[in-house]
């Protein structure tokens, strides 16, 4: 789970950063400083979403897809984890 958590910190900050590149002189953003996308980027990963607008490059848009597929893969990960773990607890404690 730490290997998941450390992973997850790293890509939103190399996808804040990207989102910040495609979206900073894009027209009509509201995606102006590497601050936004922060916020922008962390919140899709959280997979609540922001008040902030979409992106509205494609390359942006692309890469917002990618968020959203591993925000839910990290979902199912902790999920299937934590299943895992009370299962083996429960067999060790109540032996066949």
């Amino acid at each position: 789970m730490v290997a998941l958590a450390l992973a997850t910190v790293l890509f939103d900050i190399v996808a804040s950063a990207l989102i910040y590149l495609f979206e900073r002189h894009a027209h009509g953003t509201k995606i102006t400083n590497f601050g936004d996308a922060m916020f922008w980027t962390t919140t899709q990963l959280l997979t609540v979403s922001s008040q902030l607008p979409n992106p509205i490059s494609t390359p942006a848009r692309v890469l917002d897809i990618g968020l959203q597929a591993w925000a839910i893969s990290a979902v199912a990960i902790l999920a299937g984890s934590f299943g895992a773990f009370f299962h083996r607890r429960g067999n060790e404690m109540d032996p066949p």
